[in-house]
C-alpha cells in the first residue's frame, strides 16, 4: 500500500502530445503518402553510404528493425543498390534464408530515403501549436520538443464540453480526442496522447507506456492508476527520468522496480541521491507538482556543440580548423549567457575504418569566455592526444560556468591587451547579430574543409531545405 494521501495533492487536466514519427510522417505526407504505412527514413547525408538515420517510420522500423538513432550501414540492405547485406543479418544473429533475403530486398526497394528538411518540420510545428492554441493559451501550452508538448486544459475542458454528466476523465479524453482530429487534418500526421487528471508527470508516463499500444492512440493515468499501471512498468529505465546509471545505483540499494522505489525509506534515497533521491521517491509515487504554466528550468552547467563531418578528415590542419570553428561557436553562446568557463572539454571520434578509440579529455582553467583563449586550450587538447588517422564527429564543451563578472588575473597578464581582445570580440558578435554570421569570418573559412559557412545556413545541424539526397 502506497505511504501518499492522494486527496490532499494537487489535480490538473493534462494531455502530453507527441506526433508519431514526426520527421518521416511529415515527408510522407508531403509525397501524398501514408505515414502508417509507407517505408521510410530521413537520413543526414542521404547521399552517403555512411548517413546516419534521424528519423523513421513506423513501417521503416517494423520492417527492418531500426529505432532512431542508426547509421546506414548498420541497414540490412545497401543504400545505393537496395541489394541484401549478409554480414548484418548474421552479426544480428538473423538466420539467412532466401525467403528473408526476398522480403528484405523487396522493402529495400520500395523505401524512400530521404533528407532533413527542418525548415519545413519547424513549419509543422507552428501549424501544430496553433491547433493547440485554439484549445488554450500559449502560457497553458509547453512544448517538450519539436514533436511533443504538453498543455493544460484544466480551464478549457468545461467550454469544450458542457455535459454536466460527463466525468472530467471522459472530457479530457473527448478533448484530446478533438486535438488528434484536427492536428491530423492541418497537417496529415498522427498523434499519440498521454492524459492525466492529476499531473504532467503521469500524462508523459501514459503516452510512453500505454497510449502507443492503443487503438486510439491515447491513455490516461492519473492517481488511482499509480498502484495499477505506475508500479507495473517493466523497465526501471521506460520511467521518466531513470536512465541506466541510475538504475544500477538503485540495484545496488536493492531496488529492482519502481513499486520498491515507491515503498522504500526516501531517507535512503536522499542519502545516496540527494535532492534528485527525493524526486525519484515522490515521481514513483505519482507525485509531481510543476505546473504546464511554471516549467522548471534547470540550471544549465555546460555549453557545448556536436558535429558529424561530411568526410573522413585525414589532416590534422583541416581537424583544427573545425575544432578552431566550433570553439569560437560555443565561445560566442557562452557570451551570450554572459557566462565564462573553467573546464574544457572535446571529444573526437575516428573513422569506422579507423577502429581506433575515440579521443576524451578535458582541462581546468581560468574563469574565460575568449574566444582566442578557449580556442588556444581547446587546440591544446587536441595536439596533446591525436597522432594521426581519419576523424569523422567532434564534439567542444565548455563546463563549470561562472558568472562573466569573476575575473583571475596572473601578475604576468597584460589586463590591457585582455580588455582589448574582449571589447573586439563583443564587438563582432554585435555585428554578427545585426547582419549574420557570415558578415565577419575569418580567412579560413574559404578553405575547402572549413565547415563554418555550411554549418551557418543549417537548422538544428542539418538542412533547411533538404534538396539533395536518395528518392
Amino acid at each position: 500500500m502506497g505511504l501518499i494521501d492522494y486527496s490532499r495533492e494537487p489535480k490538473s487536466d493534462i494531455a502530453f502530445f507527441d506526433i508519431k514519427s514526426f520527421y518521416a510522417s511529415v515527408e510522407c505526407v508531403e509525397r501524398g503518402l501514408n505515414p502508417l504505412t509507407t517505408s521510410l527514413c530521413v537520413m543526414s547525408r542521404a547521399d552517403n553510404s555512411k548517413g546516419l538515420i534521424l528519423a523513421s517510420s513506423p513501417t521503416f522500423k517494423k520492417v527492418f528493425g531500426r529505432e532512431n538513432v542508426g547509421r546506414s550501414y548498420d541497414l540490412p540492405f545497401d543504400v545505393r543498390t537496395r541489394k541484401f547485406r549478409g554480414f548484418i543479418a548474421k552479426k544480428n544473429r538473423i538466420p539467412i534464408t532466401d525467403e528473408y533475403v526476398r522480403f528484405i530486398e523487396s522493402w529495400a526497394k520500395r523505401t524512400l530515403i530521404v533528407p532533413p528538411r527542418m525548415g519545413l518540420y519547424i513549419e509543422r510545428n507552428l501549424e501544430i501549436q496553433a491547433v493547440l492554441q485554439n484549445y488554450a493559451p500559449k502560457e497553458e501550452i509547453l512544448p517538450y520538443s519539436i514533436d511533443e508538448g504538453f498543455i493544460d486544459l484544466t480551464k478549457s475542458l468545461n467550454y469544450f464540453v458542457k455535459s454536466k454528466n460527463m466525468s472530467r476523465k471522459e472530457k479530457l479524453d473527448l478533448v484530446s480526442s478533438k486535438i488528434q482530429h484536427d492536428i491530423w487534418a492541418k497537417t496529415g500526421v498522427y498523434s499519440t496522447v498521454g492524459m492525466s487528471n492529476a499531473n504532467p508527470l503521469l500524462a508523459k508516463l501514459a503516452l510512453d507506456n500505454e497510449a502507443k499500444h492503443t487503438k486510439t492512440m491515447r491513455a490516461n493515468w492519473s492517481y488511482e492508476d499509480v498502484e495499477t499501471k505506475v508500479w507495473s512498468i517493466k523497465e526501471m529505465t521506460d520511467f521518466w527520468g531513470i536512465g541506466r546509471r541510475t538504475e544500477i545505483r538503485l540495484n545496488k540499494l536493492g531496488i529492482y522496480s519502481i513499486k520498491e522505489l515507491a515503498n522504500t525509506n526516501p531517507d535512503i534515497l536522499k542519502k545516496e541521491f540527494g535532492i534528485m533521491g527525493l524526486q525519484l521517491f515522490f515521481h514513483s509515487n505519482g507525485i509531481d507538482e510543476s505546473k504546464v504554466t511554471e516549467p522548471y528550468c534547470p540550471k544549465s552547467t555546460s555549453i557545448g556543440n556536436s558535429q558529424v563531418l561530411p568526410k573522413d578528415y585525414i589532416h590534422q590542419r583541416d581537424i583544427e580548423i573545425v575544432l578552431a570553428e566550433m570553439a569560437e561557436q560555443v565561445a560566442i553562446r557562452l557570451r551570450k549567457r554572459h557566462r565564462k568557463a573553467t573546464v574544457v572539454s572535446i571529444h573526437v571520434g575516428f573513422s569506422r575504418d579507423e577502429e581506433k578509440k575515440s579521443i576524451d579529455i578535458q582541462r581546468k582553467i581560468d574563469p574565460t569566455q575568449s574566444t582566442h583563449e578557449l580556442t588556444k586550450h581547446v587546440l591544446e587538447l587536441f595536439r596533446k592526444k591525436y597522432s594521426h588517422g581519419a576523424v569523422r564527429n567532434i564534439a567542444v564543451r565548455y563546463d563549470g560556468l561562472v558568472d562573466e563578472k569573476y575575473t583571475v588575473y596572473s601578475l604576468f597578464d597584460d589586463v590591457e591587451a585582455l580588455e582589448r581582445q574582449e571589447k573586439l570580440e563583443k564587438t563582432i558578435d554585435q555585428i554578427r547579430e545585426e547582419h549574420g554570421f557570415l558578415s565577419i569570418q575569418k580567412a579560413t573559412a574559404l578553405f575547402e574543409n572549413s565547415r563554418s559557412i555550411a554549418r551557418s545556413k543549417l537548422i538544428g545541424g542539418h538542412s533547411a531545405g533538404g534538396l539533395d539526397g536518395l528518392s
